[in-house]
């Protein structure tokens, strides 16, 4: 009887260890730096019972060449910026969005719900999430007023002090100080092989101010920190780890204006997770989850109602109180048609000694 008791205890502790071993779901993430911190992350797994696991991504063409290249199985949430979210839905590495299954989807702005950027043959294939520029960024110990235009950049003096992006935003900021977005800032995103070739020779002239090449924010918060640069093209996000860390950081659009992007959630096409992932997007686009993601990022929330949760000095510092007026200062990233031959003069640039 007791071999017996024993054999049926054994039993149960089995199924129950076996059930207590049943693997967590895991949601992977090849998003922008800032898009996974555990401050807003945390609720979605505890309220799923879920890992999410994220992956940073440095540039636009590096998440596309990712997707394209094998590893799109990797992932099953990806944050695309307005320069490549339209080929990745028109390409077919992104899964259609059912946006009745995103309670606050009509709470998100109408200006950007109606853009076709994430839209394809009628369906619609991600949501807007956060938007912003790339402003630039400065040593207030170093400048006692802020560096008024791109081309301060290229001031002898600061041989060695400086740091740019890379991506093509370079391209665009040294495109703009050369006029090429007069009159038309859209003329950005589609320049001549003579224009190229000028912006070229413009960035070459700038390599002897570069002190280095950031291609993640925490690559640049490091270079202010240290004193290795005074000046830089970047984003709002290092902005806020820099005065977090009492660090004297100061931030402006300069006078020729800036770039600026509008990110995206999308499911890839390739994941296996897709109904989790359905429930990531919704999450990250309720008005709780945007204000956390502000908190951490400084961007701007794509659903308008998270200022409802911010005080009079946040949403003043997002300039949400004139959205429109500040929009006219941020050349949103569109589609480039010569993405290969932007990447081209980059990487001559780059290249070069």
């Amino acid at each position: 009887m007791s071999k017996r008791f024993a054999l049926a205890l054994l039993v149960v502790c089995t199924l129950f260890l076996g059930s207590c071993s049943k693997k967590v779901p895991t949601l992977n993430l090849l998003v922008w730096e800032g898009y996974a911190d555990p401050s807003f992350v945390k609720g979605f797994e505890e309220k799923y019972h879920c890992k999410v696991a994220a992956s940073y991504m440095g540039s636009s063409d590096e998440l596309v060449a990712k997707l394209r290249g094998g590893s799109a199985s990797n992932y099953d949430v990806i944050s695309p910026s307005s320069d490549v979210a339209t080929s990745i839905a028109k390409n077919g590495l992104a899964a259609e969005i059912d946006t009745t299954q995103i309670p606050d989807y009509n709470s998100l702005s109408q200006q950007l719900r109606d853009l076709p950027l994430v839209k394809a043959n009628g369906k619609t294939y991600g949501v807007p999430f956060m938007w912003g520029p790339n402003p630039l960024l400065y040593d207030t110990s170093y400048y006692k007023t802020a560096p008024q235009s791109w081309a301060d950049l290229w001031d002898p003096k600061l041989k060695s002090k400086i740091s740019v992006w890379d991506d093509l935003s370079t391209v665009y900021m040294a495109a703009q100080v050369l006029g090429y977005d007069k009159p038309d800032p859209a003329h950005l995103y589609n320049l001549t092989d003579d224009e190229l070739e000028k912006v070229k020779a413009k960035l070459l002239e700038l390599k002897p101010n570069v002190r280095k090449m950031w291609s993640t924010g925490g690559e640049l918060t490091n270079l202010f920190q240290n004193h290795e640069v005074v000046a830089a093209m970047g984003w709002p996000l290092m902005t806020n780890q820099l005065h977090k860390a009492n660090f004297p950081i100061g931030e402006t659009i300069p006078k020729e204006n800036t770039t600026g992007w509008i990110d995206h959630l999308m499911i890839t096409a390739a994941s296996d997770n897709k109904d989790l992932a359905m429930k990531f997007l919704a999450y990250m686009v309720e008005a709780k989850t945007q204000k956390a993601v502000t908190d951490v990022t400084g961007y701007t929330p794509a659903n308008p109602t998270a200022a409802q949760l911010m005080t009079d000095q946040e949403k003043k510092s997002l300039h949400l109180a004139d959205v429109e007026g500040y929009q006219k200062h941020i050349y949103f990233w569109q589609d480039v048609p010569r993405r290969a031959k932007y990447n081209e003069i980059w990487n001559q640039v780059k290249a070069a000694q």
